[in-house]
């Protein structure tokens, strides 16, 4: 009985089978089913980079490098910290950025070979892309302590004096200063020099050295036509000089070279004999008083309020080796309508790269900007490997932005970079804008002649800050190794 109703069913399940194939075979001879519609794919999103952003890490990992990543100013909410830009707030004009040509660095530099020579200056001095476009610099009138040797452009045997000036001559420097001035001015023509003398000739001083000692009043009218003579020769050379401030360090006595020159002493000068002076020889050169530190805001403030000497001054210059950079904003309130400049800082032989990085970006770009100044100089642009030339007793610290080696061989050092994330971005007629500060994010932001935005961002802490940079109700989001600097640039 179970086989046999095995066999019925298995005879139904193929009879079962055979209705199916029959009813599929007839459905597919006589319809086709339609096709899908074929799909779209959705257009690529393009992300678009709005912001160029460059480089320098305290590890010196990255060294003013552009970076590759894209950022696109977007309005997706986050809640990171926020450095917002506002174009309508304008500051001060901008004169540039850049260093002293001490007597030592056109010294070593032009030990160079005559190629490696015209690359550094292209790089330097050039608006390339590779290059850090430097557009202020400053020299000396005479040596600084940054010559192989003291010397003033008229130096006289003990007891002769030259009221005529007749022996006043450029000549130590034409091979060295002024000769690479040329080459530089061929480079940027535009370049705005600032001159500073370390001391007056000795047989003007009331003391036969060139460390300390004062100018006596006797010489004030003839060292008032030595400036106007050095100007004119200058000139001669093909060298505009842009301004000159009266003294350097007036109140430090113990450098080589060096003089002492108080308050009331450059006021009397200005106003009775170096002002007059330039005015008589139809000098466009600005006066710029002071050229030292920030501790002292009196001196300052004691020419520019005066009423006389005033008219002929274009404002005050000031150093950071004592004192807060917020003292230019201390001088600026009690006389906004004169102008500001921040003339030297130098980085030691014996500094810390990141530590250093942080403090000169908050300090003298950051912050002198942030504080009126129209310009921010490092130090000394080159030496060699000893931190030489030098004179005796001169600093033998002080480390150049750059380090000849041979007639081949340089290195850069911390202040190229320093002053290089400014130099390259903010040519000269930028204008300082709007930026607030948040925590550890140091910053200050320009638009340039073009109208392009910059931002300067020094991350002074010590970890990792992600924020947006905002502008116009947009933003984007980058971030910051502690110790790092970032300049930020878009239209």
């Amino acid at each position: 009985m179970k086989q046999y109703l095995s066999k019925i069913i298995k005879v139904a399940f193929f009879a079962a089978l055979i209705v199916l194939q029959v009813k599929c075979s007839s459905t597919s001879d006589t319809v086709d089913p339609a096709p899908n519609p074929p799909v779209k794919p959705d257009p690529p999103t393009v992300v678009t980079n709005d912001v160029d952003f460059w480089l320098t890490k305290g590890d010196q990992t990255v060294l003013l490098t552009k970076q590759n990543g894209i950022l696109g100013f977007n309005t997706t909410t986050n809640s990171y910290t926020n450095i917002e830009v506002y174009e309508a707030q304008k500051y001060q004009t901008i004169d540039g950025f850049g260093y002293t040509l001490t007597g030592g660095s056109a010294q070593v530099i032009n030990q160079l070979s005559t190629q490696k020579k015209k690359e550094l200056l292209q790089e330097l001095f050039g608006s390339t892309e590779t290059s850090i476009s430097i557009n202020y610099i400053r020299i000396s009138i005479g040596a600084s302590d940054l010559n192989e040797k003291a010397f003033t452009y008229n130096d006289l045997p003990k007891g002769d004096t030259d009221l005529d000036l007749a022996k006043f001559s450029l000549d130590l420097d034409k091979n060295g200063v002024i000769a690479l001035l040329k080459e530089i001015l061929a480079i940027n023509p535009s370049i705005k020099i600032l001159a500073t003398p370390w001391s007056a000739p000795l047989w003007m001083k009331d003391k036969d050295s060139f460390v300390g000692g004062s100018l006596q009043t006797q010489y004030y009218d003839v060292y008032a036509k030595y400036f106007v003579k050095y100007i004119q020769q200058m000139k001669n050379e093909g060298i505009t000089i842009d301004a000159v401030t009266p003294q350097n360090e007036p109140l430090h006595g113990g450098n080589n070279p060096s003089m002492v020159m108080t308050a009331l002493e450059q006021t009397n000068f200005i106003k009775n004999n170096l002002g007059p002076a330039f005015k008589a020889a139809n000098l466009a050169t600005k006066i710029i008083a002071y050229d030292h530190n920030c501790d002292n805001t009196q001196y300052a403030m004691a020419i520019l309020g005066d009423p006389i000497a005033s008219p002929f001054v274009d404002g005050s210059a000031f150093h950071l080796y004592a004192g807060n950079i917020n003292a230019l904003s201390t001088v600026y309130n009690a006389f906004p309508n004169k102008n500001l400049y921040f003339t030297e800082q130098f980085t030691s032989s014996t500094g810390d790269f990141k530590g250093d990085l942080k403090w000169h970006l908050k300090n003298v770009i950051i912050g002198s900007m942030r504080n009126w100044s129209k310009n921010a100089l490092e130090w000394n642009l080159a030496n060699n490997g000893s931190f030489e030339p030098h004179t005796q007793g001169g600093c033998n610290t002080c480390k150049g932005a750059l380090t000849v080696n041979s007639s081949s061989s340089f290195n850069r050092n911390l202040a190229y970079y320093i002053i290089a994330h400014a130099s390259k971005f903010v040519p000269v007629g930028s204008i300082r804008i709007s930026s607030n500060i948040s925590g550890n994010l140091q910053n200050v932001a320009f638009i340039t002649p073009t109208g392009k935005k910059v931002l300067i961002v020094e991350n002074d802490g010590d970890t990792t800050e992600i924020f947006n940079i905002k502008f116009n109700g947009k933003w984007v989001t980058t971030s910051l190794d502690g110790g790092s600097v970032g300049t930020y640039t878009w239209k």
